[in-house]
């Protein structure tokens, strides 16, 4: 994977450029790292357009052409330096190669808070329209006191540190890559997440949107419950006892169907214990409501979709990236669902941690698992007739 470092000082002595050499240096068998130089990009002036000058288009095509960006930042006045953000503003005036580019944020400085208000700052900055990046979550590198991280080679010195670093690198070389593939779909902006077209199945004359959707819609269609039996293609169930079968299945179900109407997710506990944290008030609701109003969240969701309604593959598959790996690897799917005829009929999501069945086949077989540093992330391969294709993070019919 190549990637660009962009260092947020132009000072001669930079900790934050020597980080950023650090992670060039030392992890150069996970990476490609080149890091640019911004010792030269003049002073932003909208009356003095420099855009065409030879330092800011080497700076926009080197982003632009590379995978991912790592920005490291200092902490000036509890904010970046304004070397950085003339170089954002540069980058966001007539043009933008933060435009749906993964970064990953790390910093730098001489006390304990290693320039955490400073990446804040930062993050707000580059998720501001026009600038458009998007930023991996989560994943806080801060390195402070950092006149004593380093030892005389540049290196730092602290295997903790560096073990951390790696860790944080290898989820945004992931994420990187889910936000790329997904970046590559086309024509899915005609996807419509409002779910107002309707199907033949859509229940009529109930708001989608009511809080109570569920309850309104079965008593609109006299739905069965309780001890009703259901004839299913190969079983016989009670409404109840189907009921119990899902909600007690090892895995977390969503349904969402052809109108991408949110329609039914299998309760294995209360929001705050699941993985994707859905509450029954969500039934019932279009996407569109079911998403945060963020630009960059509903065009990942409506790649999804269209991907999976338009037959290019039959599952997308994401890891989730941040948290502690050592306890849990979420993963979420997506499988297009279709009728006898092979018409699309909506999709089938599910997430499962599956830290736990790895571990328990490892003590079962006596083994274990070891790093690969050669090691290439397939993005590509997966158990479907079509290529599987991994995507974002925020396509899961999750409340925010």
């Amino acid at each position: 994977m190549k990637l660009v470092g962009i260092a947020g000082s132009i000072a001669d002595q930079s900790y934050n450029r020597t980080l950023l050499n650090f992670i060039a240096k030392h992890f150069e068998g996970l990476v490609d790292v080149e890091v640019l130089d911004i010792n030269d990009v003049p002073m932003f002036n909208q009356d003095n357009d420099q855009t065409n000058s030879a330092v800011i288009q080497n700076l926009s095509k080197k982003i632009s052409t590379a995978d991912g960006v790592i920005i490291a930042t200092p902490e000036h006045n509890h904010t970046v330096p304004a070397a950085l953000k003339n170089v954002i503003e540069w980058l966001s005036y007539e043009i933008h190669p933060f435009d749906g580019k993964p970064v990953m944020i790390v910093g730098a400085s001489y006390h304990t808070q290693g320039s955490s208000r400073a990446q804040l700052h930062l993050r707000q900055i580059l998720e501001a329209p026009g600038v458009n990046a998007v930023v991996l979550p989560g994943n806080e590198f801060l390195l402070g006191k950092v006149k004593e991280a380093f030892d005389e080679n540049g290196d730092l010195k602290d295997q903790n540190t560096v073990n951390f670093l790696q860790t944080t690198l290898q989820n945004f070389i992931k994420f990187a890559q889910v936000i790329n593939l997904i970046s590559k779909t086309e024509d899915y902006e005609e996807e419509d997440l409002s779910a107002k077209e309707g199907t033949d199945t859509t229940i009529q004359g109930v708001d989608m949107n009511a809080d109570d959707w569920l309850d309104q819609a079965a008593k609109k269609v006299h739905a069965v419950d309780g001890d009703t039996y259901v004839k299913l293609d190969s079983g016989l169930l009670t409404v109840n006892q189907l009921d119990y079968f899902l909600k007690t299945m090892p895995v977390e179900l969503t349904y969402v169907d052809e109108n991408n109407q949110f329609i039914y997710y299998n309760k294995t506990g209360s929001a705050e214990d699941m993985l994707a944290k859905r509450v029954p008030s969500q039934v019932g609701d279009a996407l569109d409501k079911v998403h945060p109003k963020i630009s960059r969240v509903i065009k990942h969701v409506k790649q999804v979709i269209n991907t999976l309604r338009t037959g290019k593959t039959d599952l997308v598959s994401m890891p989730v990236p941040g948290g502690d790996e050592s306890k849990s690897h979420v993963m979420h799917y997506y499988k297009a669902m279709h009728d006898e005829e092979g018409n699309y009929k909506g999709v089938n999501e599910w997430a499962v941690d599956i830290k736990p069945i790895v571990d328990q086949y490892l003590h079962e077989t006596g083994q274990k698992l070891v790093k690969d540093p050669n090691a290439e992330i397939d993005a590509t391969s997966g158990a479907s007739e079509k290529p599987e294709v991994k995507v974002d993070v925020t396509s899961s019919a999750s409340k925010h």
